[in-house]
């Protein structure tokens, strides 16, 4: 079962420095359950488009009103969703922001 898992930090936290991204990276690259993972730009150098009444409307720059914003993303893929939580504990360990566990779907669903 695939999990993407979303580690949320305060704007002035540094990607990369504070989570334990090498516990992470060396309970889940041996295990063969790491897929992939990406750390993200800062939000200001990001756009969201949305759509509404058939008007696009693209907003520049931070976009959520919250005082955390997505720093870094791994697509693990796991035995339960028990194990896919154990891994994000890994890299909440001292974090104030946290990290969302969410399964992905394939094309027919759920893979649960």
């Amino acid at each position: 079962m695939k999990f993407l898992l979303s580690l949320y930090l305060e704007p002035a936290a540094l990607p990369g420095e504070g989570p334990d991204h090498e516990g992470f990276l060396a309970a889940a690259g041996p295990s063969g359950e790491l897929v992939g993972g990406h750390v993200l730009a800062d939000p200001s150098v990001g756009a969201v488009t949305r759509v509404r009444g058939g008007a696009v409307t693209v907003t520049e720059g931070p976009y959520l009103a919250s005082s955390d914003q997505v720093a870094c993303q791994y697509v693990v893929d796991c035995e339960s969703r028990e194990r896919a939580v154990e891994l994000a504990v890994l890299l909440a360990a001292g974090q104030a922001g946290g990290v969302e566990v969410r399964p992905l779907m394939n094309a027919s669903g759920m893979e649960m």
